[in-house]
Formats: structure tokens, C-alpha cells, sequence
């Protein structure tokens, strides 16, 4: 028994080198799998009890997390992040202007939420953004991931990974706590000889007491912003010049999609109206184009960038179903093909859109799109009508339909179940990305989301005070939110649980319970005792080796996991060269955070890699000098923020 307590730190580092090795090389297995397997074996090898393993999975780091996720995804579903990006983007003409557009607001913006949630709320925005000035979106979506990163460390609720840092801090707390009452209870019974010994540990953990405290809301943009604004500036003029032009898949298949003609009727609600066709960005869209404008029966055609837009126009578009998608999504703008339209937003949510080929036995042809009377055969409502090789008529309620017409539907979720054998059309399939907004919530989700940064940003203040309670704790300031996203109807349950990114969820927690092995079985003392024989006492040169590790772990594992792992590791070799561990926990959590040189070094870098048709050898390429600009920035004002 004692050869297998002495065999502990081994075994855990032994694991944390197998996990790592193992997704570097074995590609093809899930890295949140991976991170559970090792969980599950230190755990079995009797290193770390089962209560501490499971822990991870209530942390406070996990909970925030995935309620954000969520409020991320209320966001997006009553059109916010829409509103926002028109607003960013609204005049760029290229991807130059539109970075400069993005930089500001990205960058402040994921001071205050999350980077993973960030990216997936605008990467939509700016894919359809330059889908439709056919422009590249690699120049975009790689300098949109490095923007939010550099913001992310701003504050404490921009990164997972400064969570996960505080999260380990309130760990180390609880530890060192537990020493001193351990300690102070032996020197009471302790003999002359040994009390000295005891006094001089119990000084020393008092000494450490204090700098291993939770970091507060804003300690961390003392490096943070200094960072921010010399990677944002390396971005803005040379970030660019390293990413390749690309175009992604759906631009290249966008000339052999279907175009589709759509009549869409401008409601008095509608933002649009009395602005001119080019200031509301009707003109020249790629793969969308405004044949004529019908007002009271007064046809103007062609259609000029100068022609104003007015309640009760209807608009005349030939366009691909994707940007018939974007259409949609324009609060006050509905097809009016069909008067049987669901335009309510309480209607709306219950349908989707959906392409279906009519065949020869359907009772539809020879009538016309106004006579078909969608709603009572079919409970649906004709948006948009597509007849290959032939050029329609722009009166879309007048098209005769014909054998072989595509329509695009609006329909109920279970239309395709109903209708996949129907004969009365060759082909039905939905539509991807065709959910429809609910633009009636939009002030609530963002009042919502504003409550919810003045929350967090106060949460650094009640944390300190124990009647603060729940108020005090930004895991649940997000849970609150999140469910009051759903109970005001922002989104539905089933959407709350499909933002859920389980494998992110998954690793975290896990990475958790794998730097508890680390700390708990002795290998953290023992890998800091080895690293400051190596290389010396000198606090500069072990901080610049911490920092150092730190990027090169988190290019080659998650930035998460490398926090939860690297921690207690820092703290054990403050320890060991006597003196401040601030530094190198702030090393950590700005070098965890700041991976720019791998696909898989941070979430974000991964997620934007196949929309925008990324090499491993383009994150290099851009990567190299803004890690080098981080880094030099890091070492020279760490020391000179938080003394050794």
C-alpha cells in the first residue's frame, strides 16, 4: 500500500503526459473523452476520492459557463446579435474596412461575455455578411477569434479560462486554509523542538494566504488591456496580410444554387423604410437582387440605389434561398406571395422553411401560386417559387404552377414527417439556418443581457461580503438570466438545452479533477521542486519558463485544461523559491488564454477553422509575431503589476 501512496505523483503525471501525447497523436479521439478516461483512471488508482473527481462538475467555472451559452443563444434567437452586426457592419465595403469596424466592438464586447459564445453569435453575422458582398470570410473569421481572445482576458467573465483560474484559486484557498488549522493544531501539542519548524510552516502559509485569492472583476485588465490594444493593433495592420483569400464551400457552390423570385411586403414597423435601397443594404448583395419595387400599384423598375423604401412596398427579389433566409430575418419584412403567411412572432416560431419539388400528380399545377390554397392542403404558405432555365413573371401570386416548380414553404416542424411520401412532390427537405426570429423579445433579451453584465461586473464587489450570498456569485447571475431568457419566452427550453456545448463542458470539468490529482498526490511540489533546481531561484527566469510552458501547453491541449493543470503547479513553485505566487498565476491565466498558433489551442480558433477554410499552417503564419508581441508585453509588466 505504501509502494502504491509513494507511486501516486507518477501515476498522475504519468496520466497528464499520456493525455496530452494522446491528442496530438490520436487525432480522432474526442478530447473530452480523453480528459474522462484520465479522470476515471486517477480516481480508480485511489489518487483522488470520487467526491473530489465529480466536483468539477458542479464548479462554478462549468455552471457560468453553460448559462451563458444559453443567454447566448436568446441572443441570436430574438434577432440581437442580427441588429448588432448590421449595426458594426452595416458600411464596410471590404475586409479591411470591415475589420476596423470589427476590432472595437469585438474586442470590448468579449471583455464582458464569454469568447466561445461570442464567436458563435457573430460568426454567423459575418459569414452572411460576406456571402453577400461575395467577399472572403477567411480575411475575417481567424482575426475574429484572435479579437475576442485578446478581449477575453480584459476582464474576469470574458475567457472560460480566467474562470477556471478562479475557480482553482478558491480550491487553493480552501487548502491552505486547511493546512493552517492542521498546522496550528500540532504546534499546540507540539514538543520544543518541532514547534519552531511548525511556526516557521504556519508563517509561510499565512504569507501565502493572501496572494492565492480569488482575482477580482478587474485585476486581471491591469495586464490584460495593455495586451489587448497591441494585439489589436498588430491585427489591424499586419493580420491580414497572413491569412490566405479564400472563399468558403457555400460560396463556391452559390452559382449552381437555385434562385429563387420572392415578393416581400414592407410593414410599418419595418427599420428600413424611408431609408434609401443602398443605406439599407439592398444593393448589390451576392446572390440577391431587387428587380422592381411595387407601390400601389405604381411599378419602379430598374431599381436605383437612390430609390427610397416606404410602409406598404412590396419588393421584388430574385435571390438563392439563403439570402430568402436573411430576408426573413429583417424585423417588418414578410413575403406577401401568400396572405396565408405566418407573420406573428408568437406564430412565427412554430414553423420553418421548406423546399418542396412538385410532381405530376400534384392537384397544384395548372393553378395559379394566389388560387393553390397552400394553407388548407398542406398547412403552409408559399414564400417563393424557383422554375429552372424559365424566367417568371414578377407577380408571384400570378405564376401558374408547373410540373417540376420548386417552392419555398413555410411550414409547421412536422411537415417534412407528414409529406416525405407524399406523391404529390418529388423532393422535400428543410431549410438549414431558416429559424425565425422573435423579434417581439429583442428588448427583453437585451435588457436582460444588460442586467446581466452590470451583475457580473458587480459580483467582484458583494463577493467579499457574506450577505451578499448568491448575489456575490457570477455562476448564478448567469443561471438567473438564462432562466429568465426562457421564462419570458426569448427561447424555448428544447433551444436552451441544444446551446449546450457538451464537449467544452465536459473537458473542463474533467481537466478540473485532473489538476486535483496533480496537486493532491504530490506531483505539482515534485515537478516545481525539479523546475527550480533547474533553472535557479530567480523569480524573473521561473516566471518566464511558467509563462513559457503555459503557451506551449495550451497549443497542444485545451487553454482550460492547462489552467486547471498549471496552477497548482505555479503556486507549489512560488512555494519552493519563496516568493509571491501572484505572478504566476497571472502568467497562467494571460498565457492559457492567449493561444494563437494551433487549431486546437483554443475553441474559438477551432470553431472558425472550417467555415473559413483554414491550414494549421495559416495559424502560424498569423500567430507567431502577435505571440511573441503578448509575451514580451507579459514578462516586462507582470513583475511591475504584482511584485515577487
Amino acid at each position: 500500500m505504501e509502494f502504491l501512496q509513494a507511486a501516486h505523483p507518477w501515476i498522475a503525471i504519468a496520466t497528464t503526459i499520456s493525455v496530452f501525447l494522446a491528442i496530438q497523436f490520436a487525432r480522432r479521439v474526442p478530447v473530452d473523452l480523453l480528459f474522462l478516461l484520465a479522470l476515471c483512471f486517477v480516481t480508480l488508482a485511489g489518487i483522488i476520492p470520487p467526491e473530489t473527481a465529480i466536483s468539477g462538475f458542479a464548479s462554478r467555472a462549468v455552471i457560468a459557463i453553460s448559462a451563458l451559452l444559453v443567454v447566448s443563444a436568446g441572443l441570436r434567437k430574438t434577432g440581437v446579435l442580427d441588429w448588432i452586426g448590421g449595426k458594426i457592419l452595416g458600411r464596410a465595403t471590404n475586409e479591411r474596412s470591415a475589420l476596423v469596424r470589427l476590432t472595437g466592438p469585438i474586442v470590448i464586447s468579449s471583455a464582458f461575455v464569454l469568447n466561445t459564445a461570442l464567436v458563435a453569435m457573430m460568426m454567423p453575422v459575418i459569414i452572411d455578411w460576406c456571402r453577400q458582398r461575395n467577399v472572403s470570410p477567411s480575411k475575417l473569421l481567424l482575426p475574429l477569434s484572435y479579437l475576442t481572445i485578446l478581449g477575453g482576458v480584459c476582464t474576469l467573465i470574458g475567457t472560460s479560462t480566467t474562470l477556471v483560474v478562479n475557480e482553482k484559486l478558491r480550491d487553493s484557498v480552501l487548502i491552505v486554509e486547511t493546512e493552517i488549522s492542521e498546522i496550528e493544531a500540532k504546534i499546540a501539542t507540539a514538543t520544543p523542538e518541532d514547534r519552531p519548524d511548525l511556526e516557521a510552516r504556519l508563517a509561510n502559509r499565512k504569507k501565502l494566504l493572501p496572494n492565492v485569492q480569488p482575482m477580482g472583476f478587474f485585476e486581471i485588465s491591469w495586464i490584460g488591456v495593455p495586451c489587448a490594444l497591441i494585439g489589436s493593433i498588430y491585427m489591424l495592420i499586419l493580420g491580414q496580410r497572413f491569412l490566405p483569400g479564400k472563399r468558403d464551400i457555400m460560396e463556391l457552390l452559390g452559382d449552381q444554387q437555385r434562385e429563387y423570385l420572392v415578393e416581400m411586403l414592407v410593414q410599418p414597423e419595418c427599420p428600413l423604410i424611408n431609408r434609401t435601397v443602398e443605406a439599407a443594404g439592398l444593393r448589390n448583395l451576392h446572390g440577391l437582387f431587387l428587380i422592381e419595387i411595387d407601390r400601389d400599384g405604381d411599378i419602379i423598375t430598374p431599381v436605383t440605389p437612390r430609390d427610397f423604401v416606404r410602409a406598404g412596398d412590396r419588393l421584388v427579389f430574385t435571390g438563392l434561398v439563403n439570402t430568402i433566409v436573411d430576408l426573413e430575418k429583417i424585423p417588418g419584412l414578410i413575403p406577401a406571395a401568400d396572405r396565408t403567411y405566418e407573420f406573428h412572432p408568437q406564430s412565427r416560431v412554430q414553423r420553418h422553411l421548406t423546399e418542396v419539388v412538385l410532381s405530376p400528380s400534384s392537384p397544384l399545377i395548372g393553378t395559379t401560386v394566389r388560387k393553390a390554397n397552400f394553407r388548407q392542403l398542406y398547412n403552409a404558405a408559399v414564400v417563393a417559387v424557383h422554375r429552372n432555365g424559365q424566367r417568371l413573371p414578377n407577380k408571384i401570386g400570378n405564376i401558374e404552377l408547373e410540373v417540376g416548380d420548386t417552392l419555398l414553404l413555410q411550414t409547421r416542424t412536422d411537415f417534412i414527417a407528414q409529406h416525405r411520401n407524399n406523391r404529390d412532390f418529388y423532393l422535400v427537405s428543410s431549410v438549414d439556418d431558416a429559424e425565425p426570429r422573435r423579434h417581439d423579445r429583442a428588448l427583453i433579451s437585451g435588457g436582460l443581457m444588460i442586467v446581466l453584465i452590470v451583475w457580473l461586473c458587480l459580483t467582484s464587489l458583494f463577493s467579499g461580503f457574506e450577505f451578499a450570498g448568491g448575489w456575490g456569485s457570477p455562476a448564478i447571475a448567469a443561471l438567473t438570466i438564462a432562466g429568465l431568457m426562457i421564462l419570458t419566452q426569448c427561447l424555448s427550453a428544447s433551444e436552451a438545452r441544444g446551446s449546450f456545448d457538451m464537449q467544452v463542458i465536459v473537458t473542463i470539468a474533467s481537466a478540473l479533477g485532473l489538476g486535483n490529482a496533480l496537486w493532491e498526490s504530490g506531483a505539482a511540489q515534485m515537478i516545481a521542486e525539479g523546475l527550480v533546481s533547474a533553472v535557479g531561484n530567480n523569480p524573473f527566469v521561473l516566471l518566464l519558463v511558467i509563462y513559457l510552458m503555459t503557451v506551449v501547453f495550451t497549443e497542444t491541449i485545451t487553454n482550460t485544461a492547462v489552467a486547471a493543470l498549471l496552477l497548482p503547479i505555479a503556486v507549489a513553485i512560488a512555494q519552493q523559491g519563496e516568493v509571491s505566487p501572484r505572478p504566476f498565476i497571472m502568467a497562467i491565466a494571460i498565457g492559457a488564454s492567449m493561444a494563437f498558433l494551433t487549431p486546437i489551442g483554443y475553441q474559438t480558433n477551432l470553431m472558425v477553422m472550417g467555415p473559413g477554410g483554414y491550414t494549421p499552417r495559416d495559424y502560424l503564419k498569423s500567430g507567431i509575431p502577435l505571440v511573441a508581441l503578448i509575451a514580451t508585453t507579459a514578462i516586462i509588466l507582470i513583475p511591475r503589476i504584482w511584485s515577487f
